[in-house]
């Protein structure tokens, strides 16, 4: 799993990461993942020609939140986190092109479930890249409607 882009394991049940190859998704239906949930966009120029089907017919359940890199919404942080508290028992990986909206979105959710405190989070997602100006006001706001 760690040949995937900017892959990071989180925990044992979750791992953030870029976009994942067709074999990688083997690997990774292999190591006992049973859920992915993409971030990147289906006409992305690293996204996989038919990703749902690929991970449908390796037995793992797909979700897809299509987040403009330059404008993300709340919205699509509060499906992401309802998706990621509807499978919180299950193994997932949680991915974008690069992994950088991705360990955004893992890094909210771990700042909303509590696991992390607002600097740890932070710290979090600057491990993988240091957010713009359009993500740092979106993490921002964020952290000031989970705290709401």
């Amino acid at each position: 799993m760690n040949t995937i882009y900017n892959f990071r394991q989180v925990s044992d049940l979750l791992a953030c990461a870029g976009q994942p190859t067709e074999n990688q998704l083997t690997d990774i239906a292999n190591g006992d993942y049973r859920v992915v949930i993409n971030l990147g966009l289906a006409d992305g120029k690293y996204a996989l020609p038919d990703e749902a089907a690929s991970v449908n017919n390796l037995g793992l359940t797909y979700h897809h939140i299509p987040v403009i890199f330059d404008n993300p919404q709340i919205d699509e942080l509060t499906s992401f986190i309802s998706l990621m508290n509807d499978h919180s028992h299950q193994k997932t990986l949680v991915h974008c092109a690069a992994n950088y909206r991705a360990s955004a979105f893992t890094g909210l959710y771990l700042f909303a479930a509590d696991i992390l405190n607002q600097d740890e989070m932070q710290e979090f997602i600057e491990e993988v890249w240091q957010p713009d100006g359009i993500w740092q006001q979106f993490i921002d706001e964020a952290v000031i409607r989970l705290n709401g």
